[in-house]
């Protein structure tokens, strides 16, 4: 019998209520950033990638199950934290 051992991916939840939410407005609402602004200088310097690429568009839509990642931590969208 083969045994497959995977490190766990940790990620942070980011609850959202709504259908879905901006690159930007995800990253305010994880407290990554103070503002708006700076939510935008790092998306556009090519800081963040969302679902493992880089994105540079502040406007970019996510919806449950996207993940994005900024300086090493990796966040989850999802409608109810999980348990």
């Amino acid at each position: 019998m083969k045994v497959v051992v995977r490190k766990k991916e940790s990620s942070i939840p980011v609850v959202i209520g709504t259908e879905f939410i901006k690159l930007e407005s995800a990253m305010k609402l994880a407290n990554i950033v103070p503002s708006g602004g700076s939510a935008k200088l790092e998306i556009q310097q090519g800081y963040v990638t969302v679902n493992g690429e880089t994105c540079t568009m502040r406007g970019k839509k996510l919806y449950p199950g996207d993940s994005f990642s900024y300086e090493g931590d990796t966040y989850l969208i999802c409608i109810h934290a999980p348990q």
